[in-house]
């Protein structure tokens, strides 16, 4: 019981837990109740009155997870249940202090330590709910997600300390029950017109589906490492060292419909990520309106890539990889529909841990992602109804997914094939004396496209495979 205890008195006296962990990647919109948390208070005259006049907020999770690989392979399923705490205190003489944590248990699931006995492979997803560093940790699976202060200049911000963000290259990717944590200096520039500014320095990540924090080195080998370009297994686990991560992101509003935004991302000795985008909106009859995007990103090695041996290294010397991509959508109060493209160039595979967040690409689904890949060319069509007289939402998405062979070790890490992938997602948010719960039902089909040769490794939990997610939320 002395986990449970530490835990109470981490977090005595708060309730809450954070808006952006409900804001996951998976969620078509916040719910209305979560749109302006944050308490606006005059600065009070005592840090007392600070901390008494803080707000507090709290969020219970279950989620239920099933995975169905074809009949040779081993099937997976379980339950987790967690609830989490967050205390955010009003402004004192501008700056405002914030601590939140989470908790999760294990309630049922199949041994997610044990094997495939056909292909020696480890689960992949379920592990996730929980603590992916110890498959058999059903209990003591808690972290304290955040610890900053934050100092308010007008329409500005910068945070210090332990936090969540929300970037094309590290963000919350929280479709299990925690979302990723980052540890740094973030700052966030609103003061110039039609232009917003963010970026800062970061020491320290806390990967989702973990309970440690690491710093930047370590937090690149948390997951799965697959194998080198010339198929040997990469070895940079603990054999990577960084100062720390450098991004900046710019954003800008030009006229009414166009906006344009910019990042880059710098991994101090390691590699260099630059990502452009520009969003177009025009208007239609009837309240609708047509969209356009496009998107190019870059990456570059610095130096030997973190490491002077190539098979220690991250990316090797001289690395480098190119991915473009476009979006042309469709609009209305009740509809919305897009087509989506994404292509990796030959140059190179395109690597970000996967460990800090999701592809950033518009032909993203969850469940997959092309990280690792080079030579990819991706399809993606996705229409969402939203109920305009209940609080119910659906959304339908299917992909074709065209990647090297698996054997192609430069430009396919970790042995995925060509594949085809289907999303059904249904959203209830329930109001009434139910306000504060919502609803999410995920099912998952992925059909393998590309050529296997008959190995199991490249098939089990990648392809010929079906899963389904049950979760319930409730934040007050």
């Amino acid at each position: 019981m002395q986990h449970i205890y530490k835990l109470i008195i981490t977090l005595i006296g708060l309730i809450g837990y954070p808006t952006l962990w409900g804001q996951h990647q998976e969620i078509l919109e916040k719910p209305a109740l979560y749109q302006n948390e944050q308490i606006k208070v005059e600065d009070s005259t005592s840090l007392w009155s600070a901390f008494k006049r803080g707000q507090v907020n709290g969020h219970f999770r279950y989620f239920f997870m099933s995975t169905q690989n074809k009949s040779d392979y081993s099937d997976y399923y379980a339950h987790a249940a967690g609830g989490g705490l967050r205390f955010k205190t009003a402004q004192f003489h501008k700056f405002q202090f914030t601590l939140s944590g989470f908790y999760t248990f294990n309630v049922g699931s199949s041994d997610l330590g044990k094997q495939d006995s056909a292909t020696g492979q480890s689960n992949r997803y379920e592990i996730g709910l929980f603590d992916i560093q110890d498959p058999y940790n059903k209990k003591d699976i808690s972290r304290l997600e955040e610890f900053n202060l934050t100092y308010f200049y007008k329409k500005s911000s910068i945070i210090f300390g332990r936090q969540l963000i929300n970037t094309p290259f590290i963000n919350l990717q929280d479709g299990r029950m925690r979302a990723t944590g980052v540890e740094g200096l973030w700052f966030e520039l609103n003061d110039i017109k039609n232009t917003t500014l963010e970026g800062g320095w970061l020491y320290s990540i806390s990967p989702r589906s973990t309970t440690k924090w690491f710093d930047i080195g370590k937090s690149m080998a948390i997951y799965p490492v697959g194998v080198n370009p010339d198929g040997t297994k990469s070895q940079y686990i603990n054999n990577l060292s960084s100062a720390g991560v450098f991004m900046l992101g710019m954003h800008f509003k030009i006229k009414k419909h166009l906006e344009i935004q910019a990042w880059n991302l710098y991994t101090q000795n390691i590699f260099n990520s630059l990502l452009l985008q520009a969003d177009w909106r025009f208007p239609l009859k009837n309240q609708s309106a047509l969209t356009l995007a496009g998107q190019f990103v870059r990456e570059d090695a610095i130096g030997h890539g973190g490491n002077e041996d190539n098979s220690k290294t991250y990316m090797a010397k001289d690395a480098k990889a190119v991915t473009f991509g476009a979006k042309v959508g469709w609009k209305n109060k009740a509809w919305e529909a897009s087509l989506n493209y994404n292509r990796i160039t030959s140059a190179g595979r395109y690597l970000i841990p996967r460990e800090w967040g999701r592809d950033p690409f518009f032909t993203f689904m969850p469940r997959e992602r092309n990280e690792g890949l080079g030579d990819t060319h991706a399809f993606m069509s996705k229409i969402n109804h939203n109920f305009q007289k209940s609080n119910f939402k659906t959304s339908l998405a299917l992909g074709y997914f065209k990647l090297p062979d698996v054997k192609n070790y430069r430009l396919n890490k970790y042995g995925l094939p060509s594949y085809a992938q289907i999303n059904g997602d249904m959203r209830y948010i329930f109001d009434h004396s139910l306000k504060g719960l919502e609803l999410q039902i995920l099912v998952v089909g992925k059909l393998k496209v590309g050529d296997t040769y008959g190995i199991g490794k490249y098939e089990i939990n990648k392809v010929d495979m079906m899963q389904y997610n049950v979760v319930l939320n409730y934040r007050f």
